[in-house]
């Protein structure tokens, strides 16, 4: 067989890059434990917001600030709400959609049928990634559009009193919450892909989700401690508390930047590491 013979047989099994890339999206968006995620995620600004309506908001200073800026400013809602689950909840349904891409295809035995499959391995993370890319987007995504029509809805206000004191027209508001949510994305992203590669190198999801959101919790504990202040350019969770600054009028651009560039770097070497271990793995 001559070499254009073989490539034209490769070209012929080889499965589409559009039918492999919606198999694992139908399969991403239609697992029951993941649209009952979006859907406790979408019920966080309802909670959040019929609260402080309710009660007026927090009192006090300090933690308390950014929830107490809700109280009549509706559009702040979305980026409180943003502030809050990427703490924990974004990380965790980031983590879960993780763990199922590849510990959960190897734990249930179809991994090794996807390893023989006709689809390079290179694409096959790329796949998977994109599966947990859009599980993150969506996320986040919900999270922001439920926050905003609950701010209309409940909280009430007509635009958005930034926290340095000026109030934005309800366009510029929302450009604020879309600018919050995309940045917060990014960041999910990161943490989907170092999920990922660790999801690459054992066949336990649980594992994944354990590893994923200690490593976080172990890197908010760090980032608290003045003594290793020079680790924090190295910790992905440094800058996560930069999303508020896009509350702030103008908008202060230095620490966000720092965090896309931290998180693109999380990004590149958790994809380098998946498709390292995925090429390397025997079928």
């Amino acid at each position: 067989m001559t070499a254009i013979d073989a490539t034209a047989t490769a070209a012929r099994t080889s499965a589409p890059l559009g039918r492999v890339l919606l198999a694992e999206l139908r399969w991403v968006l239609r697992r029951p434990r993941n649209l009952l995620a979006l859907v406790l995620l979408a019920g966080l600004p309802v909670l959040l917001g019929t609260a402080i309506a309710v009660t007026g908001g927090p009192g006090g200073r300090g933690g308390g600030s950014l929830l107490a800026a809700v109280a009549g400013n509706g559009l702040v809602l979305p980026i409180a709400a943003l502030v809050l689950a990427q703490t924990l909840l974004l990380p965790l349904v980031v983590a879960m959609v993780a763990a199922d891409a590849l510990a959960g295809e190897s734990a249930h035995g179809t991994l090794r049928g996807l390893l023989l499959a006709p689809v390079g391995r290179v694409r096959l993370v790329g796949v998977k990634a994109a599966g947990v890319l859009v599980m993150a987007v969506l996320s986040v995504i919900v999270i922001a559009i439920s926050g905003v029509l609950t701010g209309l809805v409940i909280v009430g206000g007509d635009g958005m009193v930034t926290l340095s004191g000026t109030t934005l027209p309800i366009g510029s508001a929302l450009g604020r919450v879309a600018l919050a949510a995309g940045w917060s994305a990014v960041q999910m992203a990161a943490v989907g892909a170092i999920a990922l590669a660790i999801s690459s190198l054992t066949e336990h999801p649980l594992v994944v989700m354990a590893a994923t959101m200690g490593g976080l919790i172990v890197f908010g504990v760090l980032g608290t401690i003045p003594a290793l202040d020079w680790l924090q350019p190295l910790l992905i969770t440094t800058d996560w508390s930069a999303v508020m600054d896009v509350l702030r009028d103008p908008i202060s651009g230095d620490t966000l930047v720092t965090g896309l560039l931290r998180a693109g770097c999380y990004l590149l070497i958790g994809l380098s590491a998946a498709i390292a271990r995925v090429v390397t793995k025997d079928a």
